[in-house]
């Protein structure tokens, strides 16, 4: 799945992906992480995802990345924001107060980028990805975070066949095997969400669940 593809459904508005509200697991289990109050917080493929913003309100700085300047944009639009701009070699950095979005690609972040991220809260990320890019994904991106931090990651569970991705259903087979050389994973809810998801179940899918997952960073001599 190119580049293209995301910034074309910003282009055209199409973005059903989009939540406008705070992600109700976020609420509920982001006391759980144990995120120290004034830790920064990495939000990959960030989006304009109100999330930000709730987390930035808890006093976090957030750090995301997304591809899309349009939707960098029109979360700082939106939120009545102006940002400073500046470039680096991970792309052009939009700032304002706690919240600073990397207009560029995830996989070009580096250790040195992420060094101060104590913790990660990944809701769409990855169940946007296909199978080929969400290995590496979790094996090359998670393991840049440092030691010590600590993660709430969201995803879908679905019936694959039943519906073309994205999003994606990861299963938890699949998160504990990309993560277990560096993270400890644990589930903190499993909650089904069909009937609140008309969209999936027009498409024929029979089952959806969302899964919370707490993840701890181990450092560096146990991983």
């Amino acid at each position: 799945m190119h580049h293209g593809f995301w910034h074309q459904r910003w282009q055209e508005g199409r973005i059903g992906f989009h939540q406008a509200r705070i992600t109700p697991l976020l609420e509920q289990h982001w006391d759980a992480v144990g995120a120290a109050p004034g830790s920064r917080v990495f939000v990959p493929l960030a989006g304009k995802s109100l999330d930000m913003a709730w987390l930035a309100a808890r006093g976090h700085r957030v750090l995301g990345v997304e591809l899309s300047r349009l939707a960098i944009e029109q979360f700082f639009d939106e939120h009545a924001l102006t940002p400073e701009i500046r470039e680096t070699r991970y792309g052009s950095h939009y700032s304002a107060g706690d919240i600073e979005l990397v207009c560029g690609d995830a996989f070009g972040l580096d250790a040195e980028a992420l060094a101060d991220c104590r913790a990660v809260f990944d809701r769409a990320a990855l169940i946007a990805l296909p199978p080929e890019l969400r290995a590496p994904y979790l094996h090359e991106l998670y393991a840049r975070l440092p030691p010590g931090c600590r993660g709430l990651l969201v995803t879908l569970e679905y019936p694959q066949h039943e519906k073309q991705g994205p999003p994606f259903s990861v299963g938890e087979a699949e998160v504990r095997a990309g993560l277990q050389a560096g993270w400890a994973v644990e589930v903190l809810e499993r909650r089904d969400i069909l009937e609140r998801e008309p969209g999936f179940a027009a498409e024929g899918v029979t089952a959806l669940s969302t899964v919370a997952y707490e993840l701890r960073r181990r450092d560096s001599a146990a991983a």
